[in-house]
């Protein structure tokens, strides 16, 4: 359930209240009666943890997950005796 802040306009009193998002906006003050008003704040939801890549994030982690994986593709061909080649995109149409 989400988390939302309010602001009196009379006390200034700033509390938080845990309601579904279907629930309607507090209206009143509990302490003094004065008006109410939602305030918009940053959420502390971060995609971090088990089950999310290491390449997600701009870290020491992510470059050498990126440096294994670079290393690897190449070390593939190697092994395989291929050469890497580039190859000619055939949707790009020459100007000839």
């Amino acid at each position: 359930m989400p988390v939302y802040e309010y602001k009196c306009a009379k006390c200034n009193e700033q509390f938080e209240v845990m309601q579904k998002i279907t629930d309607d906006p507090l209206t009143e003050c509990s302490a003094c009666g004065g008006e109410l008003r939602k305030l918009i704040t940053n959420t502390s939801f971060v995609l971090k943890g088990g089950g999310w890549y290491v390449t997600d994030y701009p870290s020491a982690d992510r470059k050498k997950a990126m440096d294994a994986k670079t290393s690897t593709a190449a070390g593939n061909d190697k092994k395989n005796g291929k050469k890497t080649e580039k190859k000619k995109n055939p949707l790009k149409l020459d100007s000839n």
